[in-house]
This record gives structure tokens, C-alpha cells and sequence, in this order.
């Protein structure tokens, strides 16, 4: 009987180099990735079809001429109204001499500034308040009687203050955000985790390490709510901020134009206050996705 072949002879094929490294598993990528697109699709296709049933409302209703144009003006009013105020028409520019879009321009500026400041000021107090008890039982009753107020109830005053000019509507924008962003600093930081905080000391860490490096991180989360809140409540305040000398601004051409009934420039006005609102929105939620990206998965 002959002798078995080694086995190396009896493998099948040519045997692999010692250092050879196997390949990676195909990573299935698509198959992931098709119901998220799916879903995303779905979302859009929802939000589209929502769109059209409300304009298509809108226009029977104002079709139907259930209530008179002044009141309820109709889409294609509205349409025109925006082509009007986006350039010249008969010699007029714009509306009071300024396009929409420097209208909104000059609102979003008045935001960026005042909201910002407000926003860095409830930011410091509310981290003040949220490592020092002292500081807290201070500063938390007058946070919470700046957040109860309307912004018109202290605007006149900010005007006796401060005059006509850009000064008090800062200042009201800036005092409407300042408060969310106090009370959401103040209790993030209050709830940061003990274990994390206690063993950042325990390997010698300085209060201001731990603050900067432990506390700040873990309630940054919040923080970012707080500041998406701020410059809601400030965005929603501006047409108050505009109401004296507001123009050019947003929230000073809705005030002009309904003095004089002009129901289709108003309703112009609002629908670019609330579109540039989300967006700004939306922007600030993909930044809060940036730098906080473990929120919801922690």
C-alpha cells in the first residue's frame, strides 16, 4: 500500500504567505443606509404634502370670500406682495425704501447682537449659580422675575432709558434670552455626575479644571437647548423690540403696514420671520449635533 501523500500535497490550491492578512468583511453600508434614506424621504414627502393642504386651504377659504381681502388675504396677494418688496416698482424700492430681505437683515442683526449678549451673560450666571450655592440663592429670584415678564412690559422703561435708537431694543432682546440660558447653565451644572467630579479631584484636578474640563462638558448638552430657547424667545420678541422706530427691520414693516391695512405685507412679514426662524433653528441644532455629539446616547 503506498504511502499517503504529505499533507501539505494534499491541500487543494496554493497555500497562503505566512504573513498574509485576511480580508475585512464587506461592511454593508447600503443596506444601512437605505432606510435611513427611506425614512428621510418619507419625512419630506409628509412635510411637502402638509404644505400643499394648508395653501390649498388657504386658497379656498380666501376663494370662497368667506371674510374680506383685508382681513384675510390671499395667497397670490401675498405673492405679490413679496415681488413688490423684493425690488422697484414704480419708482418705490423696496418697502419704506429698504427690500425685505434688508428688512430682515437688519432684524437678524439686532438678534445676533442682543441675543448673543444675553446669551453669554445667562451663560456665566447660570455656571455661577451652578457651582456656587451662595451665588444661586442670590441671583435665581431675579432670573426668574426677568423670565416671567413680557419683553413690552420693561421696554418703555428700557426707552426712557436709553432713547429711540438701536440701544433699548438690544437691551430687550438681550434680557428675553438671558434667562433660558441662566436657568439651563444653572441646572446642567448643578447635575453634573459626582463620580466624574470626585475622581477629577481625587487626581488633584483645581476647581476651575474641573469646571472647564468635567462640569462643562457633561452639561453642554443642555447648555445648547437653553441657548436654541434663548434665541427663540428673542426672535419672537423682536417685532416688540421694533414697534418704536423699528424701521428698516422686520418687526418694524409688519407695525407700519398695519397701520395702514395691509393685511398681504403683514402676513409677508411674519412668513419671513418664521422661515428664517427655522432655519436659524435648524442651524442651531446641527451646531448643538457638532459639538455635543454623544447627546441622546449617553
Amino acid at each position: 500500500m503506498p504511502p499517503s501523500p504529505p499533507l501539505r500535497e494534499r491541500t487543494a490550491g496554493p497555500a497562503a504567505p505566512p504573513d498574509a492578512v485576511p480580508p475585512d468583511p464587506p461592511v454593508a453600508d447600503s443596506g444601512r443606509r437605505r432606510p435611513e434614506r427611506a425614512a428621510l424621504l418619507r419625512r419630506i414627502g409628509l412635510r411637502v404634502l402638509a404644505l400643499a393642504v394648508l395653501l390649498g386651504l388657504w386658497q379656498t377659504v380666501t376663494a370662497l370670500q368667506l371674510w374680506s381681502p383685508v382681513l384675510v388675504p390671499s395667497p397670490a396677494a401675498v405673492w405679490q406682495a413679496l415681488l413688490e418688496t423684493s425690488g422697484t416698482h414704480d419708482g418705490v424700492r423696496g418697502y419704506q425704501g429698504h427690500t425685505l430681505v434688508e428688512h430682515l437683515g437688519i432684524s437678524l442683526r439686532r438678534i445676533l447682537l442682543g441675543a448673543g449678549a444675553g446669551v453669554a451673560a445667562g451663560l456665566v450666571l447660570g455656571v455661577l449659580m451652578g457651582t456656587l450655592p451662595w451665588v444661586r440663592v442670590v441671583l435665581e429670584p431675579a432670573v426668574a422675575f426677568l423670565r416671567t415678564l413680557p419683553p413690552l412690559a420693561y421696554f418703555s422703561l428700557l426707552i426712557i432709558w436709553f432713547g429711540i435708537d438701536e440701544a433699548p431694543k438690544l437691551w430687550l432682546l438681550a434680557i428675553a434670552a438671558m434667562p433660558p440660558v441662566a436657568v439651563a447653565s444653572a441646572s446642567a451644572v448643578a447635575s453634573a455626575p459626582t463620580a466624574l467630579v470626585e475622581a477629577a479631584r481625587a487626581i488633584g484636578a483645581r476647581r476651575r479644571q474641573v469646571v472647564t474640563s468635567v462640569v462643562l462638558p457633561s452639561a453642554l448638552p443642555e447648555i445648547l437647548v437653553g441657548v436654541r430657547l434663548a434665541f427663540g424667545i428673542a426672535y419672537s420678541s423682536v417685532v416688540a423690540a421694533e414697534t418704536v422706530n423699528g424701521l428698516p427691520g422686520i418687526g418694524g414693516l409688519i407695525r407700519d403696514a398695519q397701520r395702514y391695512n395691509q393685511s398681504d405685507t403683514v402676513v409677508l412679514g411674519l412668513f419671513a420671520i418664521g422661515v428664517s426662524g427655522l432655519l436659524i433653528d435648524a442651524a442651531l441644532r446641527l451646531l448643538s449635533d457638532r459639538l455635543a455629539p454623544w447627546r441622546g446616547h449617553t
